[in-house]
């Protein structure tokens, strides 16, 4: 039988051939590239072999999502998860401290044509019938534990209740090896563990507090208490107690199996102190219903709906579960058996490196090396996003009743998934070869004071859309566009930063993402390929709910989440944590792998470009062009408040793509606001400098059909409303 080999790695997965990766390599002062085999082997086979059985994992785990919430069914045995693909035995997972389960083998040979070990797991289990009360996964993200007349109840049914009341019989019930897992999304990955979510009910059935106690004496009180009736069945808990802390047992330990668990006591979310807030603060917002309160069986269900969309649990912030994601579908390491047969871990191939990787001119705002260039009066790099409103109003914009306000969707995962990024270190390049097809990641020292440029759009290669006043350091996709656009002479440019190794490393993640966002969007009635008609009416009553309407409430609970995973991941590449002291910070936050600014300006940069792109095809194709841009909200002049005067019509019968296209994928547009032209000149042209404010702070006081909103402030907004927006 044909070996199917690992599909999901981090080397060949965004090349358009399959099985190779291109290298790059130093030719005198040339950067070449050519092919070569990818160390994972993989196959247009193997890829298909894996798309498919993620796609039944994850039919699997929408199976419970949606099934209904029963508890008065006794539990069946609980079944060992199956193994979920064959891999390659240098690729075996490192078994999770809290897995129950032995580190399988696998049967087969390899393709030198060496025998295997045969597996240690257990075959899969048979499939069940959809209406059998086994059906459905073998394990759960999470569970919401009730307690009532009858007793306690769950809101899985095939999950075991505890055998009676006590603390002592929920910790033994905790440590039996529940089914409560997150399994790994990649075969070099881990899996995470399961959650128990307590209600009221069973706060008071086991005689805990219904809040969190503030004071010293009571909280030490309450954690020897636990620990206490923890230890009893061979348990412990995490150092400190709160609104989510760790029970588990450790290998060998009296009184069960090795187990791990993630308690989450839903009524003290939002409690305690800074660190505990914080650390409950995503976890909080799933578990709070449409009326305002938190709800057990709300979280553990959303829970599982989010690791059914994503593949992981909330994390700490959205950005860290940004880092989290991509972490868990591009494991940064990988198990291996050394030479005495006991299994490590070592980086993977290809994986972004720990250490301070930072270059003078992309070091971030806080670091000392952007510090010493700017007390020098040197460039540093500043891709950013648009915040532009400079030019005056055309005579024809100004006699127009209306300013509408279009909003990009997405606008970052419209370019992720095939961006290339630097995952090599930059390194300085002096008289470096620019090869528009394969220009490596990284920052170019270049002169555009020259170029002529559409003078109503923004400057494409500055945030503020203004000419830039000398030469500057700017990323790939910048150069990129200016060079088949503007006619930019690469060979004008004398240094560069770049990167050895030049991957689309976001595709997986931004896959998961993009598929989760437009998933909950659906919920909500907005899909691809509706009119825009269809579109704007829909968007328009997205957020109504009916009573009892649990799928569309969940839907708006995560759709926010979901976007501020991707916007928060992309800050976190430059995160500044002002919290922590310089020295702290220094050692904590720029060492680690996720500190990489210039992977966050090469994303920016690719952003700005795709936006610059449509509102350039626009203009060509119809004669329309925005008088103010922030981030990715257009603001354009109209006669309607309306924007389907701006956009393109179908030429030969079909949608012309590029241009200003209303829909809720990614990279199409949403309709803000539409603000009367009087509010937006009165703003833009105010007598006194400091008056002068960006038009886009008005568009959180107006609604779609040009009416002002009960809260409509004369000012146009607070400083803090605009930051927000930004």
């Amino acid at each position: 039988m044909t070996e199917v080999r690992l599909a999901g790695c981090a080397s060949c997965i965004g090349w358009d051939r399959p099985g190779y990766v291109v290298e790059w390599y130093e030719d005198g002062a040339v950067m070449r590239s050519r092919y070569k085999r990818c160390p994972e082997r993989c196959t247009p086979a193997s890829r298909a072999a894996t798309i498919e059985r993620q796609k039944r994992r994850q039919a699997e785990q929408q199976t419970l999502a949606a099934q209904p919430a029963t508890a008065d069914s006794s539990p069946p045995p609980v079944q060992p998860a199956a193994p979920t693909r064959p891999a390659p035995a240098q690729e075996q997972p490192v078994r999770h401290p809290a897995s129950p389960r032995p580190t399988p083998a696998y049967r087969g040979r390899s393709e030198g044509g060496a025998a295997r070990p045969a597996s240690r797991r257990p075959p899969a289990a048979a499939a069940q019938p959809a209406n059998s009360a086994t059906s459905g996964p073998r394990r759960w993200p999470a569970v919401a534990l009730e307690s009532g007349p009858d007793g306690w109840s769950l809101d899985v049914e095939q999950v075991p209740r505890p055998a009676g009341p006590k603390t002592t019989d929920w910790f033994a019930w905790l440590g039996t090896g529940l089914p409560l897992r997150i399994d790994r999304i990649h075969d070099a990955g881990r899996t995470s563990d399961g959650m128990v979510c307590l209600s009221s009910s069973a706060l008071q059935t086991l005689g805990l507090p219904a809040a969190l106690p503030t004071t010293d004496k009571a909280l030490a009180a309450l954690k020897k208490k636990l620990t206490t009736a923890a230890a009893s069945v061979g348990m412990e808990l995490s150092e400190e107690i709160g609104p989510i802390f760790h029970a588990f047992r450790r290998a060998g330990a009296p009184g069960g199996p090795k187990t791990s668990v993630r308690v989450v006591v839903t009524p003290w979310l939002g409690q305690g102190n800074e660190k505990q807030q914080t650390t409950g603060e995503m976890v909080a917002q799933l578990a709070t219903t449409l009326d305002g309160q938190l709800d057990a069986t709300t979280l553990a269900r959303r829970i599982r709906i989010y690791v059914t969309d994503l593949g992981i649990a909330p994390g700490i912030t959205p950005a860290t579960t940004s880092k989290l994601l991509l972490d868990a579908v591009r494991p940064r390491f990988e198990p291996f058996q050394d030479e005495q047969g006991n299994w490590r871990s070592r980086p993977r191939e290809g994986a972004l490196p720990d250490g301070d990787t930072a270059v003078p001119p992309a070091a971030g705002a806080r670091h000392p090396l952007t510090r010493e260039l700017i007390e020098r009066k040197e460039a540093v790099c500043e891709e950013e996003d648009y915040k532009w409103w400079a030019r005056p109003l055309t005579a024809a914009e100004s006699a127009m009743p209306y300013a509408v306000a279009c909003d990009v969707c997405a606008s970052y995962l419209s370019v992720t998934m095939s961006l290339r990024l630097p995952v090599g270190p930059l390194e300085h390049v002096t008289e470096p070869a620019w090869d528009t097809k394969a220009a490596p990641a990284g920052l170019w020292w270049c002169d555009f004071t020259g170029l002529e440029v559409n003078p109503l759009l923004p400057h494409p290669a500055t945030f503020h859309g203004m000419a830039p006043a000398g030469p500057g350091w700017y990323a790939t996709p910048t150069v990129a566009f200016m060079v088949t656009e503007y006619d930019f002479d690469p060979t004008t440019i004398t240094e560069a930063y770049l990167s050895t190794l030049t991957v689309p490393i976001l595709k997986e993640w931004t896959t998961r993402l993009r598929e989760a966002y437009k998933r909950v969007y659906s919920v909500l009635g907005l899909r691809d390929g509706q009119d825009p008609e269809e579109f704007l009416a829909a968007y328009a009553t997205h957020e109504q709910l009916d009573d009892g309407d649990i799928e569309r409430g969940d839907a708006l609970a995560l759709a926010p989440l979901y976007k501020a995973n991707y916007k928060g991941g992309i800050g976190k590449w430059a995160d500044s944590a002002r919290h922590l002291d310089d020295e702290t910070w220094l050692e904590r936050i720029v060492t680690d792998w996720s500190y990489r600014p210039e992977m966050r300006f090469t994303i920016i940069s690719a952003a700005r470009i795709g936006n610059h792109r449509r509102m350039l095809k626009t203009l060509n194709k119809t004669g329309r062009a925005p008088f103010a841009v922030n981030v990715d909200s257009f603001m354009y002049a109209t006669e309607e408040p309306s924007p389907l005067e701006l956009l393109t019509p179908p030429e030969n019968g079909k949608p012309v793509l590029g241009v200003l296209r209303l829909g809720i994928g990614p990279g199409q547009f949403k309709h803000e606001a539409s603000i009367p032209m009087s509010r937006v000149k009165e703003l833009m042209d105010a007598e006194k400098p400091e008056d002068r404010k960006h038009p886009s702070r008005l568009t959180d006081h107006f609604g779609t059909d040009g009416t002002a909103l009960p809260d409509e402030d004369a000012s146009g907004g607070t400083k803090e409303q605009e930051d927000a927006r930004a």
